[in-house]
């Protein structure tokens, strides 16, 4: 199994740190959030991994060969010319997954303790297209998912707007973590190209499609998207 880790945006809520480096390069506890992911990975049996740029990809780059990799093979899909998002992302990053297997994605200022192996194990007994990391924090900005666990709609619970894509009994709120896994037959079916994303192609997919949640509730978890989140993840994450 393979992962991406998503690494090419501007960072733009990081700032200072992002005007002059990469939000993957940011310390935690002495070590980058990109080492950490791959060490995360590695951890969960994964250790061929793509990884995109756009932010001081150069950066990166010298990151990733000065350590080779922390030992992981790290391939680069190059975003350099345009940040295509996640959705965009991953289709450029296309040819670099393996035909006809699964795979993870990854946000790379996500840290968190998840089973892997726990939800590829859902993933499959669910025949899922996409399923989707999710636990039961409050937050703003949720997907909603039906007593089957199947998504049935999107929802913003500060401004009651909703992107519903079908019926389901049970509902309830979820908020994403920011990780992923699929089947490579997503690539087929995604109608979008350029830059877009992938709540945009869930949504989409799932009118037709098997797109679950994974709960994992109990897990650690961090979004290490601000600079004060950093002194949480250190408490986290040693």
């Amino acid at each position: 199994m393979k992962a991406m880790i998503f690494s090419a945006g501007l960072g733009t809520r990081f700032r200072p740190w992002t005007d002059k480096h990469p939000k993957a390069l940011a310390l935690v506890n002495g070590q980058s959030l990109l080492e950490r992911n791959i060490r995360y990975l590695q951890q969960q049996g994964i250790e061929d991994v793509i990884v995109n740029v756009h932010h001081f990809p150069g950066q990166i780059r010298e990151a990733i060969n000065k350590n080779n990799g922390w030992g992981s093979r790290v391939a680069i899909s190059d975003e350099s010319g345009e940040v295509l998002e996640t959705g965009g992302g991953l289709v450029k990053a296309r040819g670099l997954l393996t035909q006809g297997e699964d795979f993870l994605t990854i946000n790379v200022d996500i840290l968190t303790s998840l089973d892997v192996r726990a939800m590829l194990t859902a993933h499959q007994q669910k025949n899922a297209l996409v399923t989707l990391a999710v636990t039961g924090r409050s937050t703003s900005r949720c997907f909603v998912f039906d007593k089957n666990d199947r998504l049935t709609a999107w929802r913003n619970v500060s401004t009651g707007q909703e992107r519903r894509v079908r019926e389901g009994e049970g509902e309830v709120n979820k908020a994403y973590s920011g990780i992923s896994i699929f089947r490579y037959e997503f690539f087929d079916l995604v109608s979008q190209q350029g830059k877009f994303s992938l709540v945009d192609a869930y949504l989409e997919l799932a009118k037709d499609h098997t797109l679950t949640g994974f709960d994992h509730t109990g897990d650690k978890w961090v979004d290490v998207g601000r600079p004060e989140s950093v002194t949480v993840a250190e408490e986290m994450f040693r």
